[in-house]
């Protein structure tokens, strides 16, 4: 059976997300934001998605590559004919007037290569994820479609009649295709889109130069810091776990989720992976984005929040769409919004600690710091007792987990060191009381016979998660209690080509088959953190190979044919990489370039 990868690529501006695939179709695109209804959604339902392809009369052969460090993407289409084309694709996002200028429009750039290829354009949109057909309406060098929220408008310099037709013409010049959402494009065609697009291009080669990138497998890195910054909605600072819904984890296996929201367990990696590549404008309004969710709490957070901070996140099922290769059921929301997940306020209290230890923040940008320790603290007193749904997010169950436990107690000690900064003996007392009480927890979940920590007080199950009690130096990475401990994690979740489980114990829907890409780039994490560098260095390599053809990856991997499966691509799969990347080039000396 042939490996399963996503034949996609993504361009993004900040504002919006597309993926484009290899046979030039828009297969996704969502606006005008990351979370509403698709306008092209062929990656859930090819007859219901809607279509924007620009392919050739026959068969036909392609390449996709992105321009060297953009976003911008290109794919080459060869004609049986012998002709070729090429189609280039891009949100625009430069700086002007002293800010972003990151519109909803779509450019599509079109020309002769070789020959004389005769192509033809398809383009119809939908609304309400597939369930309204948009009405069209033709000018003179546009296409109007209408129906949805706003109008929807196709602007180029390609005969009108042929797109509205779908009609076959030959590419004896270069040709454009704008498309916007709401506000046209009101300026010459032709001039503008060149000036947008050479503009872009700079815009990306200016932000990849001002990034710190180790230099340890760089084009890796450089891709997965360049699709990680995309999937940040600029308007809020949210930046969410995938652009996709619905993509499942396994063939058939009804572990459909829709990941365009804000998790903020993941939030220490991302402010990690953006700290290592030195990017404070990202980590700046992700933390606005977090501060403002925090005084809109009272009690408790949510595991994870909409891009603009919505708590409700209903699910819902879309019996009208086929799904992905006709898996079912398609999902929008997430119910996990419902769940107790109580890792989450120590990871809130690592990420701001920046702001109280790194001297390139502004002191006096530290308003109200012990009322904020104090808020933050006070649910981490409220809950550090009770059993939660942990990282993975277990419906039906609920523990003591150990990872929960990990990141109250490296919130405590996160929270002790800027009570310190702030000289404030009362909250200073009151961390180092919850950093014992989560050492307490933790302890319970160790089984001295094999030598682990297992995933939950009373429990045998072993779990990825728990690799990050080294990382986040709870065990001493020279001990030998770190050593024994990723032993056994090995023993039990890696498979024999270098994948990791978070775990293989049945949940609510059964045991997993496929392995979690994040958790073996953990993996190679803690090795070099224990000093195994050799082994750190072969692992990574080996999860290299389980890209897609433009270096993307996906949230599962299948161990027994590499198959890429779930959303696509994760932005904590590359986040993951980066930090691994960052972790094996200090350790082996490789020089940060600035």
């Amino acid at each position: 059976m042939a490996r399963h990868t996503y034949e996609t690529g993504i361009i993004g501006n900040c504002g919006f997300l597309a993926h484009i695939n290899k046979n030039t179709n828009i297969d996704w695109l969502c606006w005008p934001r990351f979370d509403s209804t698709f306008i092209f959604g062929g990656l859930l339902d090819k007859e219901k998605g809607g279509e924007f392809s620009i392919k050739p009369e026959g068969d036909f052969t392609s390449d996709q590559y992105y321009l060297e460090n953009t976003n911008v993407l290109v794919t080459d289409v060869t004609c049986q004919t012998g002709a070729k084309y090429r189609v280039t694709d891009f949100a625009p996002r430069f700086y002007q007037y002293q800010r972003y200028y990151k519109p909803l429009m779509l450019i599509r750039k079109v020309e002769a290569l070789e020959g004389s290829p005769r192509v033809v354009v398809k383009c119809a949109p939908v609304s309400d994820y597939g369930e309204t057909k948009l009405s069209v309406n033709r000018g003179s060098n546009h296409i109007q479609y209408l129906g949805g929220e706003e109008n929807i408008r196709l602007t180029t310099n390609i005969p009108v009649s042929y797109v509205f037709d779908e009609q076959p013409f030959v590419l004896n010049e270069v040709k454009y295709l704008v498309m916007t959402y709401g506000e046209p494009l009101e300026a010459p065609l032709n001039s503008t889109a060149e000036h947008f697009l050479r503009e872009t291009i700079q815009y990306w080669h200016v932000w990849i130069k001002h990034s710190s990138i180790a230099g340890f497998y760089q084009p890796y890195v450089i891709r997965s810091a360049l699709a990680l910054k995309i999937h940040q909605y600029e308007d809020t600072g949210a930046i969410i776990a995938a652009s996709t819904t619905s993509l499942p984890e396994f063939p058939q296996s009804t572990r459909n989720w829709d990941y365009r929201y804000c998790w903020l367990r993941d939030t220490y990696y991302v402010i990690t992976a953006l700290n290592h590549i030195g990017h404070f404008e990202e980590m700046e309004k992700y933390f606005s984005y977090v501060t403002d969710i925090s005084f809109g709490e009272d009690f408790r957070y949510q595991p994870l929040y909409g891009i603009t901070g919505r708590k409700e996140l209903t699910e819902k099922i879309l019996d009208h769409l086929s799904g992905y290769e006709n898996n079912q059921p398609v999902r929008i929301g997430n119910q996990a919004y419902e769940h107790i997940q109580n890792d989450i306020y120590g990871q809130v209290l690592i990420s701001v600690l920046p702001l109280y230890t790194d001297h390139r923040f502004i002191v006096g940008e530290r308003k109200d710091s012990a009322k904020w320790l104090d808020f933050l603290l006070s649910k981490i007193e409220r809950t550090i007792d009770e059993k939660d749904a942990g990282i993975w997010e277990f419906r039906n169950m609920a523990n003591i987990h150990c990872y929960s436990n990990l990141f109250q107690w490296a919130g405590a000690c996160a929270a002790e060191k800027m009570a310190r900064t702030i000289e404030n003996q009362d909250l200073i007392n009151r961390a180092v009381a919850m950093k014992e009480r989560a050492a307490e927890h933790i302890e319970s979940c160790y089984d001295p016979k094999r030598k682990v920590y297992t995933n939950a007080a009373g429990s045998s199950y072993l779990d990825a998660s728990t690799l990050q009690l080294i990382m986040m130096n709870y065990l001493d990475p020279a001990s030998e209690r770190a050593r024994d401990h990723l032993a056994a994690l090995e023993r039990e979740l890696k498979t024999p080509n270098g994948l990791f489980y978070r775990y293989l114990h049945a949940d609510d829907f059964g045991k997993p088959k496929t392995t979690f890409l994040v958790c073996a780039f953990w993996y190679v994490e803690a090795l070099a953190c224990v000093g195994r560098l050799d082994d750190a260095i072969r692992e990574f390599e080996n999860l290299l190979q389980y890209s897609n053809h433009l270096k993307l990856f996906s949230e599962d991997v299948d161990e027994e044919d590499g198959s890429q499966w779930g959303n696509f691509p994760q932005a904590y799969s590359h986040v993951g990489l980066m930090n691994a990347a960052y972790s094996i080039a200090m350790k082996i000396g490789k020089p940060v370039f600035l």
